[in-house]
């Protein structure tokens, strides 16, 4: 009687564990240029996203990156306790991929270097990767621009207000006349 017990125990085990295979890799990829993340289990693209990274005059860096540290619940110590809902820290100066509230800048850059994502994608990967493990997990950071003149968003708005059909005048035009 124990014998069989035992015996159903492990194939319940069994049977459960055969449903939730884990992955054996996987790989995130930010592309900085289209402002998304793509999502690959064992080779195969799963997901696509729209992200934001780092706003001009905050860096996302590139690279190829491990994670080693993952926090269901973190807040910004840096940022005015700001929330970061399943946060994936990638590098160690803090970048990290994590749920952001501010979705209407999802695919544009607008971060302080990390790199955000909807609260609900970001549950999704933070799933993942604690499923597949963080050894068994890459980053990428690719695309976009390696240096930053320091402009903002708002930089074409304050300069003056010339029509793009208007005549530029040459300014030495007077002392070759």
């Amino acid at each position: 009687m124990r014998f069989r017990l035992v015996v159903a125990v492990a194939m319940i085990i069994c049977a459960a564990s055969a449903g939730n295979a884990f992955a054996k890799n996987l790989l995130i990829t930010i592309d900085k240029s289209s402002q998304k993340m793509t999502v690959s289990i064992d080779g195969e693209k799963a997901y696509t996203w729209l992200v934001s990274t780092g706003a001009p005059g905050y860096s996302t860096p590139s690279g190829t990156y491990r994670p080693f540290r993952m926090e269901r619940d973190h807040f910004s110590e840096e940022w005015d306790d700001a929330p970061m809902p399943n946060s994936i820290f990638f590098t160690p100066e803090g970048h990290a991929i994590h749920g952001s509230f501010h979705t209407k800048r999802l695919g544009t850059r607008a971060s302080h270097g990390c790199v955000r994502l909807a609260p609900e994608n970001a549950a999704t990967l933070y799933a993942l990767v604690q499923k597949t493990g963080m050894q068994n997990t890459r980053v990428v950071v690719r695309g976009g621009f390696d240096f930053d003149f320091g402009f903002s968003d708002d930089f074409a708005s304050v300069l003056p207000h010339r029509p793009r059909w208007t005549k530029r005048r040459n300014p030495f035009s007077d002392l070759f006349d």
